[in-house]
């Protein structure tokens, strides 16, 4: 009898024992399957085309920048990018569209300054919050604007304007790429911060303010580098200043506007966006492919005859950036009485 009961207790702990260890095999088995913390989404991004959306006509700055970042990013990632150009609104429509879209980081954004830091002041409504419904990923360009004269004029440097206009207030006009624009808003701040009393012209566009100037009409112009450039090589025109903090690499003897007032520093600024709540590891890999774009000698290539200084920011920066131009662009906005439509 007691062997029987010894022979059935044996019997029940190897039974448990093999139990156990199938249940143990098992469990290891599942793990292994299992994605590793490290190996979370974005592992195999991208693995289909990826779109970038551009909130303007084609052939335009940030078109440009788009297309040039398409193609280098299509080489580093394996995987085609293209663009995709929206317009309208000032590139809010394409803004709108892009941050209601899935968070996969398959349609992206070429955003700049008048989307992300001068819309929201000049809209009373926005399809999209800028730092709500956005995900930023990589800074990539900074563009001064030029601040120019009609050669024909006496105005020849800023020192001259300067005087001409407060020996001459509200007499002297100024023309610009129309209202809300960064030409527009960065003038006004060089007007109140300079008290200078100067009427604004608003054009549809350097199509209409550059011929304006040429023409006569107006004196003075602060336009795009794209626009100006040609004409300031051909003497048409006469470059007084430039509106970055310091000066400018391209023309190192033009004066920074933030040698007359100070801490001024007005420029066009361009970077990548997707949709908010973006998988980190999606966007940490998307902004280090920016980066290592940004340091290609092809790619700067591209940019050597243009007006853009090519100056990468990680995610956080970048961020940091827009919300600092949030607040930068809501005092220009007040300065220049633009009524929120």
């Amino acid at each position: 009898m007691q062997q029987a009961i010894k022979t059935c207790i044996s019997t029940f702990i190897a039974a448990a024992l093999l139990a156990a260890a199938s249940l143990s095999v098992a469990q290891g088995t599942s793990a292994s399957s299992a994605p590793s913390a490290t190996s979370g989404a974005g592992m195999d991004y991208p693995n289909k085309p990826v779109k970038i959306l551009v909130g303007y006509v084609a052939g335009g700055s940030p078109d440009f920048v788009a297309r040039a970042l398409a193609q280098k990013l299509g080489d580093i990632l394996g995987q085609a990018f293209t663009v995709e150009n929206r317009p309208g609104a000032g590139g809010v429509t394409a803004t709108g569209q892009m941050s209601k879209l899935p968070a996969d980081g398959y349609t992206l954004l070429l955003g700049d300054t008048s989307q992300l830091g001068i819309a929201p002041h000049i809209f009373k409504t926005l399809p999209y919050d800028t730092l709500k419904d956005l995900t930023p990923i990589a800074g990539l360009t900074y563009e001064p604007l030029m601040l120019v004269t009609n050669a024909k004029t006496n105005i020849k440097t800023m020192q001259e304007l300067l005087a001409h206009v407060k020996a001459n207030p509200g007499k002297v006009n100024y023309g610009s790429s129309g209202i809300g624009s960064i030409h527009h808003i960065a003038m006004e701040m060089l007007k109140a911060d300079a008290g200078l009393d100067i009427a604004h012209i608003p054009y549809k566009g350097s199509g209409q303010s550059v011929p304006a100037l040429l023409a006569g009409d107006i004196p003075v112009l602060l336009t795009a580098f794209t626009a100006s450039a040609p004409h300031i090589k051909a003497g048409t025109m006469n470059l007084l200043a430039v509106t970055s903090g310091k000066r400018w690499s391209r023309y190192p003897d033009t004066p920074s506007l933030a040698e007359f007032v100070k801490d001024y520093d007005y420029q066009a600024e361009t970077g990548l966006l997707g949709p908010a709540g973006m998988p980190p590891a999606i966007v940490n890999k998307l902004s280090a492919a920016v980066k290592q774009a940004t340091e290609s000698p092809d790619f700067l290539a591209k940019f050597k005859e243009t007006g853009f200084s090519i100056i990468y920011s990680n995610a956080p920066q970048y961020g940091d950036i827009i919300r600092k131009n949030l607040g930068k662009y809501d005092r220009a906005v007040k300065v220049a009485k633009i009524q929120a439509e």
